[in-house]
């Protein structure tokens, strides 16, 4: 990863993390402080703690790519320390995926007339779902290229030990 590409990277990162503080904050002022009171056609509380929630699932996912980004800056991605950042990925994404489906049944209600919003709400948090596969997948292949790397490195040692 060139130089140029992990600060671009890590500029996004800072951007949208906080963003998410900014809006949760926002979120959790509204909140705590009842400055905005619901008049009954949204379920505002709901979806504000939903929000909250589902912001602390970014957050967790953009820290765990700001770590994975420093352990491929420094080459040392291709360890088992990689796996708690890629599994925290996955959590995270789940997390969101879940706070989608939560959203959706929240807003299902007021979808009666025209429940097709609702089911293609679902299938948003389906798709969700099957980002966190696609990302458990590529841990298996992090998983197969780390044993690689182990096995090389026994083996470099006992070509070393022959030589």
């Amino acid at each position: 990863m060139g130089r140029m590409t992990v600060r671009a990277l890590r500029a996004v990162l800072v951007v949208v993390l906080a963003g998410t503080v900014f809006v949760q904050a926002g979120m959790v002022w509204a909140l705590v402080s009842g400055s905005d009171p619901e008049d009954g056609s949204l379920p505002l509380t709901p979806l504000r703690v939903v929000t909250i929630l589902g912001m602390g699932a970014a957050q967790v996912a953009l820290v765990c790519v700001w770590r994975l980004v420093t352990m491929v800056r420094r080459g040392t991605v291709f360890s088992h320390a990689a796996f708690r950042y890629v599994d925290g990925l996955i959590g995270a994404i789940v997390a969101a995926a879940l706070v989608w489906f939560a959203v959706t049944a929240i807003n299902a209600p007021g979808q009666r007339e025209d429940p097709g919003v609702s089911v293609i709400m679902a299938g948003i948090g389906v798709a969700v779902l099957g980002v966190a596969l696609i990302v458990l997948v590529l841990r298996m292949l992090l998983v197969q290229a780390v044993d690689r790397d182990v096995e090389a490195a026994r083996m470099q040692a006992e070509l070393d030990e022959v030589i």
